[in-house]
């Protein structure tokens, strides 16, 4: 089992999505800190070297960027995704607050 940290801008995203959709976010959060590296499609997916997306399917199309670090899972940026491409802005989002985790 890992440990899981969430951003307070996730945190905050969460509160704004409506009751289902959170349901189905904070059961893939539970399946990711059961499983962690071992979770795979169609709940996680690989978007850089760096960093993994969860993906939660519903009336809503939510991702959640995440990664691992000092032996925790770390949720660093979420948004609901309107197109069939992830954007690349919110991709540098998620990135920047990444870098930011080994300048602390």
């Amino acid at each position: 089992m890992f440990e899981i940290y969430i951003d307070p801008g996730v945190k905050r995203f969460m509160l704004s999505l409506n009751m289902d959709t959170r349901a189905k976010v904070d059961r893939n959060i539970g399946l990711l800190e059961e499983f962690g590296y071992q979770l795979g499609m169609p709940h996680t997916k690989k978007a850089s070297a760096q960093l993994f997306e969860l993906r939660i399917q519903g009336q809503l199309e939510v991702r959640i960027f995440y990664c691992f670090h000092n032996n925790m899972i770390k949720l660093l940026h979420g948004f609901v995704k309107k197109s069939q491409k992830t954007p690349a802005r919110e991709l540098s989002k998620a990135y920047n607050k990444y870098r930011a985790l080994d300048e602390i």
